[in-house]
């Protein structure tokens, strides 16, 4: 099947051939942040297997004979379980359908990208990996704060809230602390509580700025600024809530002197 012909990258791009499987990043919601290549890959697809992050915006996008198969997870509420969506990928490449696996961000940033590409690999499965703009770094950018900047901080770290299987407290969030390097979490306010409290209770200072980025990159974004210290109480009189990504470090401070004048700032809590 041909790439869109309004595409003048279309020659260049890959062919997106039936039995094979794409795991293709749908950017942080914006749909403007898709890549052309998840573009092309929504535009050739037969099936389309997407997360619950991805809006409805994106999968207009797509092939209208495309057919959509819904496989989102959301905390506390009936949700697919992952070997089964990894067996589905393989009995619809098996049907020698062209598959797309559409995932909010990036499939391999906090995505279980790894985890589908090695089954598929398993399974003898050809796939390809379309990388998104993950969540963490554009919904910050949106909301004026840099993940980087130059002569403040030489790295980033970037974790998840959520814990690990059989695993209840999976990172040593004091040591993430002490290394003073700005810490993205992502899948963190159910647990922000505890996090915070194993971080101040080791030592981290009260007053270290924190950004609560809601609903990063869409229309619904919206920000609140606080400190490590009263980040809890902030957050729930403010009604934050999921999904959201939470920045802890002195980037934050940038904000102030760049969200007058920055288009895509969004509100503020």
């Amino acid at each position: 099947m041909n790439a869109p012909a309004f595409l003048p990258l279309a020659p260049h791009l890959p062919s997106f051939e039936p039995g094979q499987v794409w795991l293709v990043g749908a950017g942080a919601g914006d749909p403007g942040l898709l890549t052309l290549l998840a573009l092309h890959a929504l535009q050739n697809a037969d099936v389309i297997v997407h997360d619950a992050l991805v809006s409805d915006e994106i999968l207009a996008l797509a092939r209208p004979q495309a057919r959509r198969a819904f496989v989102g997870k959301r905390g506390g509420h009936p949700s697919a379980h992952q070997d089964d969506i990894t067996e589905s990928l393989i009995e619809l490449a098996r049907q020698n359908l062209r598959v797309v696996r559409l995932k909010g961000g990036d499939p391999f940033v906090f995505g279980r990208g790894g985890e589908e590409a090695a089954r598929l690999a398993e399974a003898g499965v050809f796939f390809r990996i379309v990388p998104g703009v993950t969540s963490g770094l554009a919904g910050l950018a949106y909301a004026g704060i840099p993940a980087t900047t130059r002569g403040a901080n030489r790295g980033v770290i970037l974790a998840t809230g959520h814990p690990c299987a059989n695993d209840e407290e999976s990172l040593d969030w004091a040591r993430l602390a002490q290394t003073g390097l700005p810490i993205i979490l992502y899948m963190a306010m159910k647990r922000l509580d505890i996090i915070v409290e194993t971080m101040l209770n080791d030592g981290a200072d009260p007053k270290t700025p924190v950004a609560i980025v809601e609903e990063a990159t869409s229309p619904r974004q919206r920000t609140l600024v606080t400190t490590l210290g009263a980040c809890r109480e902030d957050a729930k009189a403010h009604g934050c809530a999921a999904p959201a990504i939470v920045a802890i470090g002195t980037i934050v401070n940038l904000r102030e002197q760049l969200q007058d004048f920055l288009i895509n700032a969004g509100a503020r809590a």
